[in-house]
């Protein structure tokens, strides 16, 4: 996998410019325009839509007379929540893979108290309309904030901090997204990378759009399974 030194390295080659040495060296300013486009194009991706690559699952526990969470304080790299996806965590089942969304959450969503559990999405967070009881394992799942991969660590970081770092997402669509923005810049006709780069764009977002919204109550629920009322 090319790391965003290389891509940059290769956008120069196909673009007759000058390859930057190292993004991170603020005393030469080829370089650092290189990073500041990369930054862009990685930033401008990762707020496009709910990429496959960057839906990760969270989970935290109820505490006593807590009836408010905040998703950024419960996982460090949260950007979006993926509507209906939140549910109750059965430490006697675990996640297997379902056939559809809707039969996922069947397997998942189940409680042995039979308790009914209220709750609202408000301002980032989950926020019960009622107190519940502490130690239920609640779950879902969110899209992370990560634009790159630390090349040694294999850590998702939300900011590139180092020649070495990988883009999260495809390389191909990166390189073109960096062309047609440093055309911009350098005041250059742009239009033709432009649309080249949408039409990779839609394909590969399409290619892994994965995610569906999960319905939080099915008709096939058994009465004795708990049940999720999203308020709006």
């Amino acid at each position: 996998m090319n790391n965003i030194l290389e891509i940059c390295q290769e956008v120069a080659d196909m673009t007759a410019t000058q390859r930057p040495d190292d993004l991170f060296d603020k005393n030469v300013l080829h370089d650092a325009i290189f990073l500041s486009v990369a930054k862009s194009e990685l930033d401008s991706l990762m707020r496009y839509g709910d990429w496959q690559e960057l839906i990760k699952q969270g989970r935290f526990e109820t505490r006593e007379n807590k009836v408010f969470y905040p998703f950024d304080e419960v996982v460090g790299d949260f950007y979006a929540l993926i509507h209906n996806t939140v549910y109750i965590q059965n430490e006697g089942k675990q996640a297997i893979g379902a056939i559809t969304p809707e039969k996922w959450m069947e397997t998942l969503n189940s409680n042995p108290c039979r308790e009914e559990i209220n709750f609202r999405i408000e301002n980032n967070g989950l926020r019960f309309m009622e107190k519940p009881r502490a130690g239920l394992k609640v779950v879902f799942l969110y899209r992370s904030n990560a634009i790159c991969i630390d090349g040694k660590t294999r850590e998702f970081k939300s900011v590139l901090s180092k020649n070495t770092d990988i883009p999260v997402f495809d390389k191909y669509l990166v390189k073109l997204g960096i062309i047609w923005r440093l055309n911009k810049r350098n005041g250059m006709d742009y239009e033709e990378e432009y649309n080249e780069y949408q039409k990779e764009l839609k394909k590969q977002f399409g290619h892994t759009l994965g995610t569906q919204d999960i319905r939080l109550a099915s008709e096939n629920f058994l009465k004795d399974e708990i049940e999720i009322y999203h308020v709006k």
